[in-house]
C-alpha cells in the first residue's frame, strides 16, 4: 500500500504556482523565512506523519480508547506521536518567536497539518484542538491567563478542548444550561454537563484546559447570556505546577463509527467536587470569543475532510494501477492478458471524480489559509479587512463542501477496490468512516447552509459577496487558452444566475420572512460550493495551461495535463448539477417546508 499522504508535486503546485506562497517572505512577519525553510518544514511534517502517525492509524481504530476505572487508556503510540509533534515545534509553529514559535504562515502550517490528518485523523485531533484553544486564550485571555497556560499548551505539557454541546441542546447553544456562580475569590463555580467533547479526557498530557460555555446566574436569555470559562482538569499555581484535581469528571466515552482515536467524551462539571472556572474576557461575550475557535475548527474540519479524501484517492489510484482484471471492450480474444483496472473508463471516472473533489477541496482550504495570512499580515490595511470579510463569507463553504465531497471521494475509493474495499483488510473503508464525522461536527452542514444564506451573504451590505465576485473576475479574465476560456464562460454564466437568485432571495427575506427562504438553504450552499470549487479549478487550469507550454519533461507534461483534465471533469460533470439548485431556489420549492410530520 502506498505511503503517499498528499502528492508533494500537487502541494508544491498549489502553494507556489497558484498561491505564490514564496511571496509571503517579503512581509515583515515572515522575512526570516524562504521557500527553502518552508519546504524543510513541510518535508519534516510529511516524514513525521508517515513515521509517527500513520504507523498506528489502523491500530488506534481497532483498539480505541477505553474507560477503565474512571480513567482513559489508549495506545502508547498516541502519546509518542503527540510529543513528537510538540517537540518538533509544530504546536507553536504559527506563533511568535518570543512564545517559542516559528512565525510560519498559516498557508504553510495548514499544509503541514494536512499530512498529520491524512496519516491519522484520530491522533492529529489532540494537537489541533490544543493549538486552537491556545490561540483563543492568546487573543481574549488576560495577561495572567496567557502567562499561566500558553507556554504549557504550546510545549505540549497541557492540551486543550472546546466544551460547547450539551445533551439536551445539541447545536442549539442558546439553550445551554451549564451555570457559573461567582465566588468572590477570582473564580466561578461551574455546574452542568457537556457531551461529544473531543479530547475531553486522555492520558497524553499532564493537564487538560477545557474552554467551557456557561451562563452566569442572572444572565440574559439565549446566546446573549453565554460566557466563556477556562476550566482546567487540574488546578495549578501561577507557575503552572499542578495542585489539586478540579471538579470536572469523565462521565463516559462515546463510541464512534470512525475517528476513534480521538476520545469523544461526556463530561460532568461540579457533580462530585467544586468545579473552578475562570472567566475569559467580559461576561456574556463567550460565544463571540468561542467563534474564533469554532471558525478555526471549521476551516480545520474542511481541510481534514479534503485530505482524508485525498488519502483514499492515493490508495485507490495505486490499487487501480496494480490490480489486473478484465479486458477492454474492443478486445475480443478471451486469452488476451487482463489489463490494470485503470484502463477501464468507468474506473477512470471514479478516479477523476476523486481527483476533482480532493484536489479541489485542498485548493479551496489552502486559499482560505492564505486569506488568514492576508488578514493578519498584508501590508495594505484595506486588503487585510477585505481578506477577513472574504474569509468570513467563505468559511461555511470551506467547512461544508469538502466535508460533503471528501466522504464521497472515499466512497468512490471503496468502489474502485471493489469487494476488497469493503473489507477491513484494506485501508479505504476506515478513510470513509473517519471522514463521515466531518459533515456533522463543528456545525452540521445544514447549519453551515443556514449561516451562509441567513447571515453571511447579507453581512455588511453583501460586501463579502462583492469581494468574492471581484476575486473570481480576476481569474475569469486570466483564462486565455481556448479550454480555459470555455470553462471561464461556463463559470461566469453560472455565477450570474447565482447572483440573480441571491437578489431574489434577499427580497423574499425582507418581504416574507426567513422560513420559506431558508427551507432550501442546503441548495444555496451546494450552489455556491460548486461555484467556489469551479473557481479553484479555473485558477489551477490557468496556471497549468501556461506551465504546460514551458514543460520540458514527460513527468511535468503529465502533471499539468492531469490538472487540465480534472478541471474539464469538474466543469463538464459537476458544475452543471447546480442547475437543479437554481430551479429549486427560483421556484421557492416547498416540498420540504410543507411536509407535515404526521405524513411520514
Amino acid at each position: 500500500m502506498t505511503d503517499v499522504l498528499i502528492d508533494r508535486r500537487d502541494l508544491d503546485f498549489q502553494l507556489y504556482e497558484v498561491l505564490d506562497t514564496g511571496a509571503l517572505c517579503e512581509r515583515d512577519r515572515f522575512n526570516e523565512h524562504s521557500r527553502e525553510t518552508f519546504n524543510a518544514v513541510v518535508e519534516t511534517a510529511d516524514k513525521m506523519a508517515r513515521e509517527k502517525f500513520a504507523d498506528h492509524n489502523s491500530a488506534a481504530d481497532k483498539d480505541e480508547p477505553k474507560f477503565v476505572g474512571g480513567q482513559v487508556v489508549m495506545l502508547p503510540q498516541v502519546k509518542e506521536a503527540f510529543d513528537a509533534y510538540a517537540e518538533a515545534g509544530f504546536m507553536a509553529g504559527r506563533y511568535d518567536y518570543d512564545l517559542g514559535g516559528m512565525q510560519l504562515p498559516e498557508s504553510v502550517m495548514a499544509a503541514c497539518n494536512g499530512f498529520f490528518t491524512a496519516a491519522n485523523p484520530g491522533t492529529a485531533g489532540y494537537p489541533f484542538l490544543t493549538t486552537a484553544a491556545a490561540n483563543l486564550i492568546r487573543t481574549f485571555g488576560s495577561d495572567q491567563q496567557r502567562q499561566k497556560y500558553l507556554p504549557l499548551m504550546l510545549s505540549g505539557q497541557f492540551s486543550g478542548t472546546m466544551a460547547l454541546t450539551e445533551p439536551h441542546a445539541g447545536s442549539s447553544l442558546a439553550d445551554i444550561r451549564t451555570s457559573a456562580t461567582p465566588t468572590g475569590d477570582g473564580h466561578y463555580l461551574i455546574k452542568g454537563a457537556k457531551i461529544y467533547i473531543s479530547g475531553g479526557e486522555q492520558n497524553i498530557t499532564e493537564n487538560i484546559v477545557h474552554l467551557v460555555l456557561a451562563k452566569i446566574k442572572g444572565a440574559p436569555a439565549g446566546v446573549k447570556g453565554i460566557s466563556l470559562f477556562i476550566v482546567p482538569k487540574f488546578l495549578s499555581d501561577d507557575d503552572g505546577h499542578l495542585t489539586e484535581r478540579n471538579g470536572v469528571a469523565l462521565a463516559g466515552l462515546i463510541h464512534k463509527l470512525g475517528y476513534r482515536g480521538t476520545t469523544s467524551t461526556a463530561l460532568s462539571f461540579g457533580d462530585d467536587a467544586p468545579c473552578h472556572g475562570y472567566l475569559v474576557g467580559e461576561p456574556h461575550q463567550g460565544l463571540k470569543y468561542m467563534f474564533q475557535m469554532m471558525n478555526e475548527a471549521r476551516l480545520g474540519v474542511g481541510f481534514g475532510a479534503a485530505v482524508i479524501g485525498y488519502r483514499g484517492y492515493m490508495h485507490s489510484l495505486e490499487y487501480a494501477k496494480d490490480r489486473l482484471q478484465g479486458r477492454k471492450p474492443s478486445e475480443r480474444d478471451p486469452s488476451a492478458p487482463p489489463v490494470a483496472i485503470i484502463e477501464h473508463a468507468d474506473v477512470r471516472r471514479m478516479l477523476l471524480a476523486q481527483k476533482a473533489y480532493s484536489e479541489g477541496g485542498l485548493a479551496l482550504c489552502l486559499y482560505g489559509a492564505r486569506l488568514v495570512d492576508d488578514q493578519h499580515t498584508h501590508p495594505d490595511p484595506d486588503k487585510r479587512v477585505e481578506a477577513g470579510k472574504l474569509l468570513d463569507l467563505l468559511t461555511p463553504i470551506m467547512k461544508a463542501w469538502p466535508s460533503e465531497y471528501g466522504p464521497k471521494a472515499n466512497d468512490l475509493a471503496i468502489q474502485v477496490y471493489g469487494g476488497a474495499g469493503y473489507t477491513r483488510e484494506y485501508p479505504v473503508e476506515q478513510c470513509w468512516r473517519d471522514n463521515r464525522l466531518n459533515p456533522i461536527h463543528e456545525g452540521t452542514n445544514g447549519i453551515q447552509a443556514l449561516d451562509l444564506l441567513g447571515r453571511k451573504v447579507w453581512h455588511d451590505q453583501s460586501h463579502g459577496l462583492q469581494l468574492l465576485m471581484q476575486a473570481m473576475q480576476v481569474d475569469l479574465e486570466a483564462a486565455t487558452t481556448p479550454r480555459c476560456q470555455q470553462w471561464a464562460l461556463s463559470l461566469s454564466e453560472t455565477l450570474q444566475k447565482a447572483v440573480q437568485v441571491t437578489q431574489m432571495l434577499g427580497k423574499a427575506l425582507m418581504n416574507e420572512g426567513p422560513d420559506g427562504v431558508l427551507a432550501n438553504a442546503s441548495c444555496y450552499l451546494h450552489l455556491f460550493g460548486h461555484i467556489s470549487i469551479a473557481w479553484m479549478w479555473l485558477r489551477q487550469a490557468n496556471v497549468a495551461a501556461k506551465a504546460l507550454e514551458a514543460a520540458n519533461t514527460d513527468d511535468e507534461r503529465n502533471f499539468y495535463q492531469g490538472k487540465l483534465q480534472a478541471a474539464q471533469y469538474f466543469f463538464h460533470w459537476e458544475l452543471p448539477t447546480v442547475a437543479q439548485d437554481i430551479v429549486l431556489l427560483q421556484n421557492r420549492d416547498d416540498s420540504c417546508l410543507n411536509m407535515k410530520p404526521e405524513w411520514f
